[in-house]
């Protein structure tokens, strides 16, 4: 029957769901936080165990339309899973120490999860629409879990007021775009555009509230005040999970709604000079930062920037290499975050401040090699797959002759070397300030850490190896 096959293509969405619903239940009845996570933790795995079957499965449309599966949506998917789950299993010790673990966020956690995986299989706005809502109510609420600070109230209130703002942008924007065709499905409306100016300006506000979601400048004042004030492996899954999910649904809409010529206008011109601004102003303002978290946030600014200069590329090889690079990011930002959590736990120093990273790297050393791991891969160093996620995107856009587009993207990866490479000087060239013990890091949060770490080096390497890598895979089953 239609609707079981329809169940069947949204089913990772279906478990995360259903894995929610039982959490709140859970904690509603006082049951063992420690059983919350156990069943959040294997429901997410469930759902990325199918996610994975479903990259290797036929493509089409579901729900009548309103969502796509396969390809493009497909590998969205998995990514997303892999950062929530990879997020969920090290926030245990951190929320633990921090007087916040409790199963609500795990519910909260599921439930964005359960919006991103909707955003990344949008065939049509209405789902667009729902599944950003789904993700970013459920986010505003991790975003206040320190309420009692005032850094955590600050980023609460900021990521409402602002997420609303441009929730009424993207909005408007759809109320115009089907004023304009009378449709909401990508395909249908591409179909139906005529280039008027109802329909220009409705994509215009829509593709304004899609950049408030990436944190692309002007649209970015909300990301370090939010990056900062929210628990700091809940940072990791908003930087990592909801940016894919964000990003897959723009290709969607670039591919299918925005066709590269026709009446419904070209938007190559406007991606670039937005990905030339978020990339120059992301870097430029980290480069002050001493603040580790704010200088990551600005960093995750200049990294919006770097994807959409493949979506500016407007080919198969520009959008397959964007989402090799958020895979890529998901795993050495995941990291990163990992990392300073665990630092944070200790209560003797701020470990937000990077003063406090002095002399750290022969403290615990599993622990400052592997954020040294972290950091050069951010930097795009090889071997690592961050090296090779920018070079897909550049590589694509030279390809598309948009040559100087490239250029300033090299160089403003290159400055951001200087940041990256700051905290490691920092770790391993600067003396201890104070006298401090950290905590022994769990076994199994230090195993995911180093499952990253791997996973960052291998897939820096094996890509670039001849055979069917994972870039071959995304390109293979990439479909527009």
């Amino acid at each position: 029957m239609n609707y079981l096959h329809d169940m069947y293509t949204f089913l990772p969405g279906i478990i995360v769901a259903v894995a929610g619903l039982l959490v709140i239940i859970l904690e509603a009845y006082k049951k063992s936080i420690n059983l919350i996570y156990g069943i959040s933790v294997t429901g997410l795995v469930l759902a990325l165990g199918f996610a994975i079957q479903s990259l290797f499965g036929e493509t089409g449309e579901s729900f009548t339309g309103m969502v796509a599966y396969g390809g493009v949506p497909a590998f969205g998917t998995v990514i997303v899973l892999l950062g929530a789950l990879f997020c969920v299993i090290i926030s245990k010790d951190y929320l633990e120490d921090k007087l916040i673990h409790f199963g609500e966020v795990y519910a909260m956690v599921l439930f964005a999860t359960v919006g991103m995986l909707g955003l990344a299989v949008s065939n049509d706005l209405i789902t667009l629409f729902i599944s950003l809502e789904t993700m970013s109510i459920a986010l505003y609420v991790l975003a206040g879990l320190m309420h009692y600070r005032k850094e955590g109230a600050e980023a609460a209130l900021k990521y409402f007021l602002l997420g609303a703002f441009s929730t009424g942008f993207l909005l408007y924007g759809i109320a115009l775009i089907y004023g304009a065709t009378g449709h909401t499905n990508l395909l249908s409306i591409a179909a139906a555009a005529d280039g008027s100016a109802l329909f220009l300006g409705g994509s215009a506000l829509l593709l304004v509230g899609i950049f408030f979601k990436i944190a692309a400048v002007p649209f970015h004042m909300w990301t370090p005040d939010v990056y900062q004030g929210t628990p700091t492996t809940l940072t990791a899954f908003m930087a990592t999970s909801a940016k894919a999910a964000t990003f897959v649904a723009f290709i969607l809409v670039l591919t299918r709604m925005l066709p590269e010529s026709g009446e419904a206008g070209d938007w190559t011109n406007v991606i670039q000079v937005v990905a030339v601004i978020t990339m120059i102003i992301g870097n430029l303002i980290a480069l002050a930062q001493d603040n580790v978290k704010r200088m990551l946030a600005y960093s995750s600014i200049a990294h919006a920037g770097y994807l959409m200069v493949g979506l500016a590329a407007g080919t198969a090889a520009g959008y397959s290499g964007v989402l090799y690079y958020l895979f890529a990011y998901t795993l050495m930002n995941v990291g990163a975050f990992g990392v300073i959590a665990y630092y944070e736990r200790t209560q003797a120093l701020d470990f937000t401040e990077i003063d406090s990273y002095a002399g750290l790297g022969f403290k615990v050393p599993v622990m400052g090699v592997m954020l040294s791991i972290f950091l050069f891969s951010l930097a795009g160093i090889p071997p690592f797959v961050g090296f090779v996620g920018k070079y897909y995107v550049f590589a694509a856009a030279v390809n598309a002759g948009l040559i100087p587009l490239a250029i300033i993207g090299v160089l403003a990866s290159a400055a951001s070397v200087y940041y990256y490479l700051r905290v490691m000087v920092y770790l391993y060239f600067k003396d201890a300030h104070k006298e401090y013990t950290l905590k022994s890091p769990g076994t199994l949060f230090k195993a995911t850490l180093l499952i990253l770490a791997a996973l960052t080096i291998y897939y820096g390497i094996e890509p670039v190896l001849p055979g069917t890598g994972l870039f071959e895979l995304i390109t293979s089953y990439y479909t527009a």
